[in-house]
């Protein structure tokens, strides 16, 4: 019994996960005693609910079944979206948490507009602009309070 492919799996899978509207953001596959679990994770703008999830678990169960990229290998399929811990690497990333505050190297602010090339942060009521090429991965920090931040004036 062969290893899945990573690669293989991503490569199939990528184009049909695009032609259900969707990101494919990342693939991951390890290993399980016999099996392999495939963990197929997607979003798009709007977010993934569990009726999205349900429509393209359909279509990655396919594509693994029609292209045999998994050989004889059985495997469990998991399909997600993004939790709040993924990095924001992609412009696309840091337009679908708008308003959300981040950390980003030393930048503790909140995302306020997102372009194609850059990123507007506000710090203290202030906008700064900055280029993609100049910016390090983020990370959305959690709000429990976010109503009473917006209340205070710390909202976008």
């Amino acid at each position: 019994m062969a290893a899945v492919s990573r690669e293989r799996v991503r490569s199939a899978l990528e184009p049909v996960v695009a032609a259900a509207g969707f990101d494919l953001e990342d693939v991951a596959v390890s290993a399980a005693g016999r099996r392999s679990v495939i963990r197929v994770i997607v979003d798009r703008d709007g977010g993934v609910d569990m009726d999205a999830v349900a429509a393209v678990s359909r279509v990655v169960s396919d594509t693994l079944d029609d292209t045999n990229v998994t050989g004889d290998s059985p495997y469990t399929l998991e399909v997600t979206s993004p939790g709040v811990d993924r990095p924001l690497t992609e412009p696309r990333h840091w337009r679908r948490n708008l308003g959300r505050l981040v950390v980003a190297g030393d930048l503790r602010e909140r995302i306020a507009a997102v372009d194609e090339d850059a990123v507007t942060l506000l710090v203290d009521g202030t906008e700064r602009v900055v280029p993609f090429s100049e910016l390090p991965a983020g990370q959305v920090q959690i709000e429990f309070d976010r109503a009473g931040a917006d209340r205070a004036g710390g909202g976008a």
